[in-house]
């Protein structure tokens, strides 16, 4: 008998996979979206319609296909990797030619009954397809040069098509994400290092391009730059943001003004107050103390999720479960850091509390991957 043979005879089935459920995970998530229907309830001066309502919603189909999902054995959800690249890529690729705008983007896809932003499909599906790819390599040849030309071209084709759109914040998080993937697969320091170094370039790159025929970036988008070095310099246009964001956070003190008593969201001086900026009318409304306490909720999604990872001995398991760890890592982190000023706007929502169909749903169907990973792990 075999390791795999003894170590799939003790799997749970049937009913008994509920209790092998990283239920920490579930109950962590599930008191933060509580926390977002509660702020969603706020921003709208006490009422469940039109953001929480829909919010609730959203996360009780996101929560049914989290548990489908978690259902059905690991290896099924590795076969399908491929399938889910190729169709957010090529999802991506629509959104060229019959994208919705708003905002002055181009991101999303009418279906009718929500509209679908593939980028958010992408985040999941690249770390499905780097895992896949890194379980089937010989770890020896990892960081061998031409075994870097694969995974390389699945990060970079997604984030020059989100790039497009125009998404800066997502195409961040997609190159930061399978970044992750690689480095927990065991790829050189050297390679980040050098690709740290191609990034200063590409940032020098950017700027230096501005006014000229050949510009990279949009004009509001260097505008946000600018704004984030002085947010005094345009305090009611492209500083408005960034300065009533520090004002909600300075006024909340360390324990808030109280629920429903923030000034900032509830007089409209917030704009996207549902949505990118939630955080500042928590902070506003609850102060340093539910801040912190959120963050800590974050926080321990991750470490859970980590811990699952270093845990599991399968290999695309553990990448897989990294990578979504990761990937719901820098999606707070960026967000709170975009809301206090710390780096400039790049439209990120706080996820599970930000008002937001396609990001809610995919982000509960890759905590689905990841109890999928954590069910059927060998024991």
């Amino acid at each position: 008998m075999t390791f795999l043979d003894q170590s799939h005879r003790q799997l749970p089935t049937g009913a008994a996979k509920i209790l092998h459920l990283n239920w920490a995970i579930i109950l962590l998530l599930c008191a933060i979206a509580s926390t977002g229907f509660l702020m969603l309830y706020s921003v709208a001066n006490g009422s469940f319609d039109p953001w929480a309502s829909r919010q609730m919603v959203r996360f009780a189909a996101g929560a049914v296909v989290m548990l489908i999902i978690a259902m059905i054995h690991i290896r099924f959800w590795r076969a399908m990797a491929p399938l889910a690249y190729g169709g957010s890529l090529i999802l991506l690729v629509l959104v060229e030619f019959f994208g919705e705008v708003g905002m002055g983007a181009q991101r999303w896809i009418d279906l009718g009954f929500i509209q679908l932003q593939p980028s958010e499909l992408m985040k999941i599906a690249l770390v499905m397809m780097l895992a896949l790819y890194y379980d089937w390599l010989d770890p020896d040849k990892v960081s061998r040069p031409q075994w870097l030309i694969i995974p390389l071209l699945l990060i970079l084709a997604p984030v020059a098509l989100v790039l497009t759109q125009p998404d800066l914040g997502t195409a961040i998080l997609l190159a930061a994400g399978g970044g992750v993937v690689m480095f927990l697969a065991g790829v050189s320091l050297w390679y980040f290092g050098a690709a740290i170094g191609l990034g200063a370039g590409l940032v020098t790159l950017v700027m230096q391009s501005r006014g000229t025929s050949w510009q990279l970036l949009k004009d509001y988008q260097y505008r946000r730059i600018e704004t984030f070095l002085d947010p005094s310099t345009d305090p009611l246009g492209a500083g408005y943001h960034i300065t009533q964001s520090k004002i909600a956070l300075g006024s909340g003190g360390l324990s808030g003004r109280g629920f429903m008593e923030g000034t900032q969201a509830r007089l409209n001086f917030l704009p996207e107050k549902h949505t990118d900026f939630i955080f500042t009318t928590l902070a506003e409304e609850f102060g340093f103390v539910g801040s912190a306490s959120l963050l800590i909720m974050f926080t321990l999604v991750v470490v859970f999720a980590m811990t699952s990872a270093l845990r599991n001995r399968d290999r695309f398991g553990a990448l897989l479960t990294a990578g979504v760890g990761a990937t719901f890592f820098f999606y707070f982190s960026v967000n709170m850091a975009m809301v206090m000023g710390l780096i400039p706007v790049v439209g990120v929502p706080l996820p599970l509390v930000s008002y937001g169909g396609s990001a809610m749903l995919v982000l509960m169907a890759a905590f689905g991957l990841l109890q999928s990973a954590h069910v059927h792990r060998p024991r």
